[in-house]
């Protein structure tokens, strides 16, 4: 039987993993994933890193090296991060080549305590990749509102970008006008648009727990029958069904007559990418945020256990090109039951980050045992210090 995964890529489909350690690399794991899996691309973020670093040994020869104690704690991170990305992008440097430049990257996030500010984060996306050197990188950006003007700004000096934490549509259409001005932007100015590449990723399973837990909390004020049925019809649907409205705001792009005149110059198009597609719910199939969400053009970065699944009994079809009406009447059975579809999504961008942040703080937390400890008055714990206040600050 022929490798679901591999039948992926003959609808158009990028698979890449959605998990990065020492070890992936070092055994030649990640070489066997291409080889047989056709895999294509990784994705790394805090709470990735944090695990790895946490539960695993694979890093204790830069944590203990001598040279560690001369490094404050955000800085022998990136010295580790930055040695995994590294090593993890020139093993896919032949997929990068072979795609001309479609696929073949590895993602590094910017910190998550920059997520609301807008200089910060440019400054620091071109310190990571100078650090990193590698033109198959991508620099994760989270998709506020002082993210996505960054994105224009890096877009527009040549970087590539993979912008995270998307949840609504509405958002997306706005994400997709910072690349395609980013892109106008690059050319304006002599730069070459066949050397950039972006993705602009969804994550789906979380909204369907958001989704089920507003409606647990609202069958506990005993609703009718008939209110009950049609939110319970909503159960396990809306993620993809968002997905599916997302696509088609993707598609339309492409006809537009922007799109148009950057593809003639040979720019490439942000790729729509489902991250968060493992199950959460047991009672949901295992593999429901990959078939479900099929078609040409996208990626979808799985964690190891749903790339295991699907590899074992995925079914393939081109199911994002099924019955678009049928994504626009969930969504407006979302709207019809009273579900506040909007805030929902704003909160779980905000939820999002505030979970990076977490791991970003464990992150540093162990680094900083190994590390130099950092004077009170240094400019970089100042300069921490101060961008952690200015998050808390907007998240309160």
């Amino acid at each position: 039987m022929k490798n679901p995964l591999r039948t992926l890529l003959e609808h158009g489909q990028s698979v890449w993993l959605d998990s990065l350690s020492r070890s992936l690399v070092t055994s030649g794991n990640l070489h066997r994933l291409i080889e047989q899996d056709g895999l294509r691309g990784l994705t790394s973020n805090p709470s990735i890193f944090a695990h790895a670093i946490a539960e695993t040994g694979e890093y204790q020869d830069m944590l203990e090296a001598p040279e560690s104690k001369t490094l404050l704690a955000k800085a022998l991170y990136e010295r580790i991060a930055a040695r995994d990305i590294r090593d993890a992008a020139d093993v896919l440097r032949p997929v990068y080549e072979a795609t001309q430049g479609r696929d073949g990257y590895v993602s590094l996030e910017v910190s998550p305590y920059l997520a609301h500010h807008t200089g910060a984060t440019v400054e620091e996306a071109r310190r990571l990749w100078r650090t990193v050197g590698r033109e198959n990188l991508m620099i994760k950006v989270p998709a506020t509102p002082e993210g996505i003007p960054a994105v224009q700004q890096l877009i527009g000096e040549g970087l590539n970008v993979n912008v995270t934490l998307l949840f609504d549509p509405a958002i997306y259409e706005k994400v997709s006008e910072a690349y395609l001005s980013g892109l106008e932007s690059l050319v304006r100015h002599g730069g070459d648009p066949t050397r950039v590449a972006s993705v602009a990723s969804f994550f789906v399973s979380r909204i369907d727990t958001a989704v089920e837990a507003w409606i647990g909390e609202r069958m506990r004020s005993f609703p009718g029958p008939e209110a009950r049925a049609a939110m319970q019809s909503l159960r396990g649907k809306v993620a993809c069904a968002n997905a599916r409205k997302a696509y088609q705001r993707y598609l339309a792009t492409m006809h537009g007559q922007r799109w148009l005149d950057l593809s003639r110059l040979g720019a490439r198009s942000q790729r729509l990418l489902w991250a968060s597609t493992g199950t959460k719910n047991p009672e949901y199939r295992d593999v429901l945020y990959v078939e479900e969400l099929v078609g040409p053009d996208t990626v979808n970065t799985m964690p190891p256990a749903t790339l295991a699944a699907f590899r074992d009994h995925g079914q393939v079809r081109n199911s994002l090109m099924e019955d678009s009406e049928e994504a626009s009447r969930i969504m407006d059975q979302v709207a019809r039951v009273g579900l506040p579809f909007q805030e929902m999504t704003e909160r779980l961008l905000g939820d999002g980050i505030q979970q990076f942040a977490e791991a970003f703080d464990k992150l540093l937390e162990m680094a900083g045992r190994f590390a130099l400890p950092p004077s009170q008055d240094s400019a970089e714990h100042l300069r921490v210090r101060l961008i952690k206040e200015l998050y808390q600050g907007k998240q309160h």
